[in-house]
């Protein structure tokens, strides 16, 4: 047997989340599907991570094992062909049997976008901010997380997390201005994107970490308070979860990949 990865991007707007389960259909399902049907053999797949629903990938890691020499980028243009169209494969290879699509991985990267002002056409994958906000201050809160420590006031609660100990790379917010913008003033367009990367998350804590630094933002939580929330605190501390239509799972790192 051999083993395969599969680089691919999703529109996570119609799906319950990557994970196969009973109650709505997942980016997992299609993707298995459609390998099955092609290689006429029931076919499994690992991803790098578990996405939740209405969360998008710009760039997911997934594996499956199959017969040895199966044509990689024939195969990634019949699932092109097959797969629904909010579902697109970049590329098909093979890879050493140790290497594996979540536990190899080590670090994946985040990203949040926001938006001041209304548009139409930023809607479906950005948050609408109605309030300002003072980035500076949230950049100040969110320069704490980078580090190795317990994130357990980010974590949802019913996660099957052994640990809740995570490394943070790095996280950021930028300004990211873009070419839709429907504002003239630049200052009525605010554009601005969340960045993190650790070498692992856990459920649920990407937007509640946004909607946290969000509330230190506000002013509703001093820069004390948020350190105090993420040294001790619980879930209930923290500020609420943030709608995932404007989460992207953006990049996902390997050894020797």
């Amino acid at each position: 047997m051999q083993r395969y990865f599969i680089k691919f991007s999703y529109d996570g707007t119609n799906y319950h989340g990557w994970q196969i389960q009973p109650n709505g259909i997942s980016v997992q399902e299609v993707l298995e599907k459609a390998l099955s049907t092609l290689l006429r053999t029931k076919i499994s797949v690992t991803g790098a991570g578990r996405t939740d629903a209405g969360v998008h990938a710009r760039t997911m890691i997934a594996h499956f094992d199959g017969q040895e020499g199966i044509d990689c980028k024939q195969l990634s243009y019949k699932l092109n062909r097959l797969l629904p169209r909010d579902v697109a494969v970049t590329a098909v290879f093979a890879v050493d049997s140790e290497l594996h699509a979540r536990f190899s991985a080590t670090s994946r990267t985040y990203h949040y976008y926001i938006h001041h002002g209304r548009n139409p056409f930023l809607k479906a994958y950005s948050c609408e901010m109605p309030y300002a906000l003072d980035y500076e201050r949230m950049n100040e809160a969110a320069s704490y997380l980078v580090g190795e420590r317990d994130f357990k006031c980010f974590c949802k609660a019913g996660g099957d997390n052994k640990t809740t100990i995570c490394n943070l790379t790095e996280a950021r917010w930028e300004r990211c201005r873009t070419e839709l913008s429907i504002y003239d003033n630049a200052a009525e367009a605010e554009e601005w994107c969340f960045v993190i990367t650790a070498n692992r998350f856990l459920r649920n804590m990407v937007r509640a970490v946004v909607g946290t630094l969000i509330e230190v933002g506000r002013g509703r939580i001093s820069l004390d308070e948020f350190r105090k929330i993420v040294d001790s605190g619980t879930r209930s501390d923290a500020g609420e979860s943030m709608p995932g239509n404007a989460l992207f799972l953006w990049n996902v790192e390997y050894p020797s990949v």
